[in-house]
Parts: C-alpha cells; sequence; structure tokens
C-alpha cells in the first residue's frame, strides 16, 4: 500500500464511498483499523475475516478513488496499518452523515427500525429494475459458498448464492431484512417451467405483457403487493390475468443489505 505522506494530498470520493448506509460493515472495519492500526486485529473485532476485511477496505479505497489505508512500519509491533488522511475524511463524514440520517428518521419516521430497508433503500440506484424486500430465512454454506434463503412477503422462498466474505459483510443472519436485487433480463417468464438445480421458480400473475411476435418484456404480479419484470421469449403467448412462472438463477441474485 502506498504511504500515507504519497496520498495524503488526494481528496476521496466522499458521495461515491459513503452512498451505502454508515452503517456499512465496511465502514465499520475502517473504523475499527483507525483504532487498532491492524487489520487483522480490526477483522477480528468486527468478527468477519482477515480476506473478508482485506475486501472490504479495498472496495472502499476504489469507491473512495484514493487509498484510505497504508502500511505502518516500525515500531515494538513491527508495522501494521494505518488510515491515510483520505480515510480520515471518510469515518469524519461518515459521522456527520449517521448523525444527520438519525436526526431526519426521528422527525419524519419515528418508529422506524434502524435493521431494514425502510427509507434508506430509497437511496440505492442500480440498474437492476427488480427490487424485493424481503427477510433472510436461513444460510447453508455449500461448495465454498453461502446459499441464502430470502422469504418474499408473499410466502415464497428467493435463493442466492454468494461468497462468505459478503455473506459476513453483510451481517446476514436469519429475520435480517434485506432486498434481493435481479437484472429483468435475467427473469425468464413462461406459462410453466420446470425445475433445476441452481433456479429459483416464483409464482404469478401476468399483469403486462409485450404484444412482439418475437416475445417481449413480461410484468409478473406475485401474491401480495410484489412485482418482478422479466422477458419470454415468443412462443409463451402471455396475455394480462394468465398465471405464469418466473424462473432466475441462484446466482443471478443479488442481496443488498441497508441496515
Amino acid at each position: 500500500m502506498p504511504s500515507r505522506s504519497s496520498t495524503s494530498r488526494h481528496r476521496p470520493a466522499l458521495a461515491e464511498v459513503l452512498g451505502q448506509a454508515s452503517t456499512d460493515k465496511r465502514i465499520d472495519i475502517l473504523r475499527r483499523l483507525g483504532e487498532c492500526g491492524s487489520i487483522s486485529e480490526a477483522a477480528r473485532q468486527a468478527g468477519v475475516s482477515y480476506k473478508a476485511a482485506w475486501q472490504a477496505l479495498e472496495t472502499l479505497s476504489n469507491l473512495a478513488g484514493t487509498p484510505l489505508v497504508a502500511k505502518a512500519v516500525g515500531g515494538s509491533g513491527g508495522g501494521g496499518a494505518q488510515l491515510t488522511a483520505a480515510g480520515l475524511q471518510v469515518l469524519q463524514a461518515a459521522a456527520q452523515l449517521d448523525a444527520a440520517r438519525t436526526q431526519v428518521l426521528a422527525a419524519l419516521a419515528p418508529g422506524e427500525s434502524r435493521s431494514g430497508p425502510g427509507l434508506a433503500a430509497l437511496a440505492l440506484r442500480t440498474s437492476l429494475r427488480n427490487q424485493l424486500p424481503c427477510a433472510v430465512s436461513a444460510l447453508r454454506q455449500t461448495a465454498g459458498q453461502v446459499r441464502v434463503a430470502l422469504a418474499l412477503r408473499d410466502g415464497q422462498l428467493l435463493h442466492a448464492r454468494i461468497t462468505r466474505e459478503s455473506a459476513q459483510l453483510l451481517q446476514l443472519a436469519p429475520g435480517l431484512a434485506v432486498l434481493a436485487l435481479c437484472k429483468a433480463t435475467a427473469v425468464r417468464v413462461a406459462p410453466t417451467l420446470a425445475a433445476a438445480d441452481g433456479r429459483n421458480l416464483l409464482q404469478g400473475t401476468v399483469s403486462r405483457a409485450s404484444r412482439a411476435a418475437t416475445g417481449g418484456e413480461v410484468a409478473l404480479q406475485l401474491p401480495g403487493p410484489l412485482s418482478l419484470v422479466g422477458f419470454s421469449t415468443g412462443t409463451a403467448g402471455l396475455r394480462a390475468g394468465q398465471p405464469a412462472m418466473a424462473a432466475i438463477d441462484e446466482a443471478g441474485v443479488v442481496i443488498a443489505s441497508t441496515g
């Protein structure tokens, strides 16, 4: 990592690095590193692996556009890590944003829980058109990954496969409110679809469908308030009001936590 002096003159892109809630686990790791001067100790305190902590710090530096952490040479401990001037700026901004967010939520939504997507989810900007509020139902490690079962509001389950490091950084646990996201182009809609390993199947009713001969975009109303956007082939012949199914690969489901 660059020395602290070589990076102190670079200002971090605060709007990018703090785009998520300031309670982001990555910010927590950065804060702990600033306090203890050791990545391994910061990881231990945060309850994540050393690899996950490194991933978090690298992601933050990428978002900031400048290194937030530098090697600390020498000392009785034989060296370690310390925050750059940009890293200190990020923590200061995070603390101020958190205080302001708390004041705004207390005034506008005094009963809102900080553990769910809530109002914070409105600040999430992404090209992923499908954003479904849900709750973690279960987690199971498989083949070096974590298979996460997500319970939608209508009771249907949606599964996602993510790395163990991502599960740690998101602090996933049963009952945690999260958002499940996926691209519309990753959703296949048809009257009936066969089950397959690694594939999610959801039931719903067509609310809107393209009339193009080659198929096209389809909006599927799930039981309850949620809807899903996907695509059908020209042979599907879907019409509004018709029962249909949606297929989504587990690897195509992204989990977002704003708490």
